[in-house]
């Protein structure tokens, strides 16, 4: 399903997406991940990593634009957000996956504009969305073959490859015992964000976690 505008977009967490008519891509697809041929839970926990692959690639097949990801689910620019993705379970084996792209700068409101940039913002030009439509939905495509093929390593090599902040970047996060922060260590074979705190290595797989 593709939109033109959303009245009540959202992002993780209940967090609202500004989706204002024809300034943005605003995409929905089901996918199912647990059918894999390959370890369907690994194939499920790296769901949202493979979109942000392909969202990835596919913006740069359609624009030229080389973007970063940012763990989970954020595609960013100079460290502001462009994309982001959104999977949650539907019925049965089905996952819905959404993706929102700002293609305009009126994609967002002012007072976010020192947080989120827009492809047109980027590139100085006019984007067509057809045009990163079909070739983002086409890199998801690609991805996901990937995915439900068990290439696992394909994907987040890819993934590391669009992520340097993954590893080096002093990050926050909160847990039930309260605040902690950390240094990125990468990611692990299951999509988790690593972080080195003092001696140790904490396992990320879910949270809000902030650039800092």
């Amino acid at each position: 399903m593709i939109a033109d505008e959303q009245t009540a977009g959202r992002g993780r967490r209940g967090h609202s997406w500004f989706s204002p008519a024809g300034s943005g891509l605003y995409v929905s697809v089901v996918l199912a991940p647990a059918t894999a041929r390959v370890d369907p839970p690994r194939a499920t926990a790296l769901l949202t990593l493979t979109a942000g692959v392909a969202l990835a690639e596919g913006v740069e097949a359609a624009t030229g634009l080389r973007v970063a990801l940012k763990w989970p689910n954020d595609l960013v620019v100079s460290r502001r957000k462009l994309a982001g993705i959104l999977a949650e379970g539907a019925p049965g084996d089905a996952v819905v996956v959404g993706y929102g792209i700002n293609v305009a700068s009126s994609a967002f409101p002012p007072e976010v504009g020192d947080r989120a940039t827009s492809l047109e913002t980027e590139l100085g030009r006019a984007v067509d969305r057809h045009h990163v439509f079909v070739e983002t939905l086409a890199a998801l495509s690609r991805r996901y073959q990937d995915l439900l093929a068990g290439r696992f390593d394909a994907i987040l090599d890819a993934w590391r490859l669009h992520a340097p902040a993954a590893t080096g970047a002093r990050v926050t996060w909160t847990t039930n015992e309260g605040a902690r922060s950390g240094v990125t260590a990468g990611i692990d074979d299951h999509g988790a964000l690593l972080v080195r705190v003092d001696d140790r290595v904490e396992r990320i797989v879910a949270g809000e976690v902030t650039w800092v």
